[in-house]
């Protein structure tokens, strides 16, 4: 039989690389997917190509859904790389999109995961990453009112979340400092409402020495393979394509593609901050393509700013862009997370001052009011910030926003007095060999 196609493609697109994999692992081992299952226990390569096979058949045989049955009995002999597979799985869940198939992929992994809560504990990249990606969803669906089935997701989400959270802090502060942004996204709903408070002014009922107050989160960085989990394969794909082939002058038609095939559907918008973090956090170019005629990121992140039809998902958008900024240290953060703000900022004058005017204003609003406890660490932060993309050559001036006349007056001044000691560093030459940017 031949099975169904993962991913909608045009005839003169190249068959996906991971498709192509599943796709195979499938055809050779369809036969054992099926009663009787054999009895003998395969070697660890074989154990990696039959989840494959698996994962094949859950994803483009609906009717062999029930496969997701073995996942339980895989996590019961403790088979290879179940974990990998598992993230992989969530993976195919996407962000804002409805559909019956898709809400019923969230609600059968969440079962797995809940029912096998003594595997997962054990597994704190499992349990981190699902507490990632359901506290992601349920941002989205909770907005909803609809079925029965939708009621009953949401609340598997907020109980798996809340004991995630409540039971196992300590593994939960693996995501790092994004954390706190997702969990801004949810503190709405009650339960969670009761954990803001207590992350804010009972850190102690955590029971984790090392965690004392947010700023313990804020210096964590998040790691990268964090924000592919809210990315399915595909969509990876073409924005590396997007970002590593098309030149400048092409970009249009790369995009209009790009958001018939991911962002078209109502809700898909609250993907657009998941998409801007991988960008800044998971895709740095090397050197000769920053250098090259091909699109800049700052540039495909404009574009992405300009899509957001609705206020809520701009400014999750712009927060997703600037949140290392807040918490920049350098010894731990890359450059390249902070360099497309800088960038679009800078770039965007005299054209579209608008984008810079906007995200000026932003960065304030956000040094201000972010987290008023911390208000002079977070300054600190975005000098420090500014001072490396200055140091580095990323930008060798900041003249373009402080003699800007289009900018307002209110904001140039707020600049020079945020960051008196840039002024002078503004004019300074840089040598030669600063100019480069650290990967």
């Amino acid at each position: 039989m031949c099975p169904e196609r993962l991913l909608r493609t045009v005839p003169h697109e190249a068959e996906n690389p991971i498709e192509k994999s599943l796709k195979e692992a499938f055809l050779l081992l369809q036969d054992q997917l099926k009663p009787p299952f054999p009895l003998t226990i395969p070697f660890p390569p074989e154990y990696s190509q039959l989840n494959h096979a698996i994962a094949f058949g859950i994803l483009a045989q609906p009717h062999l859904a029930k496969l997701l049955w073995v996942y339980s009995m895989l996590i019961h002999v403790s088979a290879e790389k179940i974990e990998t597979l598992f993230i992989s799985l969530m993976r195919q869940i996407t962000g804002g999109d409805f559909s019956e198939s898709n809400l019923w992929l969230s609600v059968e992994v969440l079962k797995i995961l809940s029912n096998n809560w003594d595997w997962l504990v054990e597994e704190p990249i499992v349990l981190s990453s699902a507490l990632y990606v359901y506290l992601r969803l349920l941002a989205d669906h909770f907005r909803l009112g609809g079925s029965f089935k939708l009621e009953e997701l949401k609340r598997m989400e907020i109980d798996f979340c809340v004991k995630a959270l409540r039971e196992h802090f300590q593994l939960s502060m693996h995501i790092g400092r994004d954390l706190v942004r997702i969990l801004q996204d949810v503190t709405y709903i009650p339960e969670f409402k009761d954990i803001w408070k207590d992350l804010l002014f009972d850190p102690k009922s955590f029971q984790v020495s090392e965690f004392s107050s947010l700023s313990n989160l804020y210096w964590r960085r998040t790691p990268s393979h964090f924000f592919l989990l809210r990315i399915s394969p595909q969509m990876e794909s073409q924005l590396r394509f997007l970002l590593t082939f098309v030149k400048w002058g092409s970009q249009k038609r790369y995009q209009t593609w790009f958001v018939k095939k991911h962002l078209y559907w109502p809700g898909s918008e609250s993907m657009i901050s998941d998409i801007v973090r991988f960008i800044c956090c998971v895709h740095h170019p090397s050197n000769e393509i920053i250098h090259s005629n091909v699109i800049s990121r700052w540039a495909v992140i404009g574009w992405l700013l300009k899509s957001c039809r609705r206020n809520y998902y701009e400014a999750n958008a712009k927060l997703a862009l600037f949140y290392d900024w807040l918490f920049f240290d350098e010894k731990i953060d890359n450059i390249m997370n902070i360099e497309p703000a800088m960038l679009l900022m800078v770039n965007s004058v005299p054209q579209y001052v608008d984008i810079t005017h906007m995200l000026l204003e932003f960065l304030f609003l956000l040094v201000d009011n972010y987290d008023v406890h911390h208000r002079e660490m977070l300054a600190g932060s975005v000098s420090a910030s500014i001072n490396l993309l200055l140091r580095k050559g990323v930008v060798h001036s900041l003249d373009p926003l402080i003699s800007c006349n289009s900018i307002s007056p209110a904001l140039r001044e707020r600049l020079n007095s945020f960051l008196p000691a840039l002024h002078l560093c503004c004019h300074k030459k840089v040598n030669e060999d600063e100019t480069s940017i650290d990967i």
